[in-house]
């Protein structure tokens, strides 16, 4: 039994990116450390089968937002409760994103050291995120975020704070090297989008790249969107699609989609969503890609403008298209990039990722 025992507390397990970053940094810190985790139930996520002891609390989301919040707020209150049976124990609590509150402020209370991951903070409405805020100002210790843009835009005052960066999955990256960039796939240059089915995200610049570029019969376009066929049909009924553009459902394996991809694109809109990091650019990149990302956010500090990439926004969309007409007829220009990419990729490993979480876990000792 080692001495000093860690309390991981996330919101919502499934398979999206921060219960990702989570397991992760459990994975970590259970090498060294007793750890124990508290979610709500679900059914499966990142956070499933990780070989520690998993609590859950109640938690259920409605159509009602009403509703939704007054249950988010007594799932917060029976965590609190729940949290008080390390009243008398050495523990840390390690509470990932802004959301379950109540574990930061159990922690105040038990007088323990509280650690704050934060992700992203784009929560609404704006009073209930200077709810949120308040409560990590009042009760962490430490604050952690994936990336400088975001610790910039959501700093606290008179709090120790850092950045982390995500690092990509050890088992992501030992696929990734044993692929080779092509240039083309089946006599095309094939561009990649994967995102959530948001406005924001830029699915409709996507569509609108794509029609500028119909004409060019050597260029196809994937959009790989985290959401299901009844959803997209409905997004789409209304709006005409080119035939150059396979839109797909939901996949829980987006290796396959990876390694047959020549260029990868994030067209997130800079007014509307800036990325805090930006996961799939880096597993993009590990791969061997080139990418297109928004010149502001966590995207920003991983793609190194016409290195790696560029840096462009998503309402430029005639540039953007310029840019991949310009990619599809430039082999040398693909490969040189593709070289960058995968280099800079490394610099985000899981090694790195793994020596900086327990880093701070050791300086608390």
């Amino acid at each position: 039994m080692k001495d000093k025992k860690v309390i991981f507390i996330h919101l919502l397990n499934d398979y999206s990116g921060s219960p990702k970053v989570l397991s992760q940094v459990i994975n970590a810190v259970k090498k060294e450390y007793d750890v124990e985790l508290f979610t709500a139930k679900s059914d499966d996520g990142f956070l499933s089968d990780l070989g520690v002891k998993h609590h859950f609390f109640f938690y259920k989301r409605f159509e009602n937002k009403y509703l939704t919040l007054l249950i988010f707020m007594l799932s917060q209150m029976h965590l609190f409760f729940k949290l008080q049976k390390y009243k008398n124990e050495d523990v840390l609590i390690y509470v990932n994103t802004l959301l379950p509150f109540c574990a930061g402020l159990a922690g105040k209370f038990m007088g323990k050291n509280v650690y704050y991951h934060i992700h992203e903070t784009s929560i609404t409405p704006l009073s209930f995120k200077r709810f949120l805020r308040s409560m990590v100002s009042k009760t962490a210790s430490k604050i952690f975020f994936v990336s400088n843009s975001l610790m910039e835009l959501e700093s606290f005052d008179a709090k120790e704070q850092s950045v982390i960066y995500n690092a990509l999955p050890k088992e992501l990256e030992k696929m990734a090297l044993d692929v080779s960039y092509k240039h083309k796939h089946d006599g095309f240059f094939s561009v990649l989008m994967i995102c959530s089915l948001k406005q924001y995200k830029g699915v409709d610049e996507f569509v609108s790249i794509a029609k500028k570029l119909k004409q060019n019969q050597n260029i196809r376009f994937t959009l790989l969107l985290n959401a299901d066929k009844s959803e997209i049909d409905n997004y789409f009924k209304d709006k005409e699609l080119p035939s150059n553009i396979n839109i797909i459902s939901k996949q829980k394996d987006v290796v396959p989609f990876y390694k047959e991809a020549s260029l990868v694109l994030n067209l997130s809109r800079i007014d509307e969503w800036v990325e805090t990091f930006g996961l799939t650019v880096l597993e993009a990149m590990a791969f061997g890609i080139p990418v297109i990302v928004p010149p502001v956010g966590g995207p920003a500090e991983i793609v190194r403008d016409t290195k790696d990439g560029y840096l462009l926004s998503s309402y430029d969309t005639k540039r953007i298209a310029k840019t991949i007409e310009q990619l599809a007829s430039d082999e040398k220009l693909c490969l040189q990039l593709s070289k960058n990419a995968k280099q800079r990729a490394a610099d985000f490993s899981e090694d790195v990722f793994e020596k900086n979480i327990l880093h701070i876990f050791s300086s608390d000792n």
